[in-house]
């Protein structure tokens, strides 16, 4: 698996945040989100345009430290309650920032709060929080939801990284991704050559894309290996099949959540 463009990125920003508008439509705005209890439906969608408009904040000026939420026009989310208005405002939101990135190009310096200090970390960083969070919107709207493969495996691809670098952080929980010579693998059943081999370091954890037998596997659509490994499906659901030892990829979820 290799990154996806640039342009890609911009352009699935789009692609996501329409798609997620579409989920909005129609859809009661005070149910509450079964994968971010603390939210209702509408209060996920203010957090995904909020966050938009910060990442274009950030872009725009160029910043090379943090920028307080408060600080950014808008971000608190559309001035009224009207599901219209919300939606135009999440559309706003995403072009604006889109616009921006495209502006600044890949390789523009801006802050970042992980490994890579350039704006390419920022639009890659909100495709697939976009993604992510339009799994959440589908779940509490009971509607389908799709993902291209080729985004769902970069979504993975994605949170190993940071994973990884929350462990090189020193954060406590993923510091226990570590020892025992365990291993997770991840195989996708639609999508040939679409595999994750997690194992289990002395110090920490690496990953690769390979076929290989490990302590536990996660089989199913990569889709579902996405939705299962960011924690928007239950590993025991019918639509995943997991061999070996299920305690050890529980393990890895539960310490790979972040709170």
């Amino acid at each position: 698996m290799t990154l996806l463009s640039y342009d890609r990125y911009c352009d699935e920003i789009l692609a996501q945040i329409d798609a997620l508008r579409a989920t909005l439509q129609g859809a009661d705005l005070t149910a509450t989100v079964p994968t971010c209890p603390d939210w209702t439906l509408r209060q996920l969608a203010v957090h995904v345009g909020g966050a938009h408009r910060w990442v274009g904040e950030i872009v725009r000026g160029r910043a090379t430290e943090d920028i307080p939420e408060e600080k950014v026009p808008g971000a608190a989310g559309p001035g009224s309650d009207d599901p219209a208005a919300l939606d135009a405002w999440l559309a706003e939101g995403a072009a604006a920032t889109v616009e921006a990135l495209r502006e600044a190009g890949p390789d523009t310096e801006v802050w970042t709060w992980a490994w890579e200090r350039r704006t390419a970390f920022w639009a890659r960083r909100m495709t697939h929080e976009t993604v992510v969070h339009r799994a959440d919107a589908a779940l509490a709207a009971r509607v389908p939801y799709t993902v291209d493969p080729e985004v769902a495996a970069d979504t993975i691809d994605e949170w190993l990284r940071i994973v990884s670098f929350a462990q090189e952080g020193g954060d406590p929980e993923a510091d226990e991704l570590r020892g025992g010579g365990r291993s997770l693998h991840l195989h996708a059943t639609d999508v040939p050559g679409a595999e994750w081999l997690i194992e289990f370091g002395e110090d920490r954890f690496t990953w690769r894309h390979d076929h290989e037998k490990a302590t536990v596997a996660l089989r199913g659509s990569l889709t579902d290996l996405m939705l299962v490994f960011n924690r928007r499906l239950e590993p025991g659901s019918e639509r995943v099949e997991v061999f070996g030892d299920a305690e050890l990829l529980d393990f890895w979820l539960d310490r790979s959540s972040f709170g």
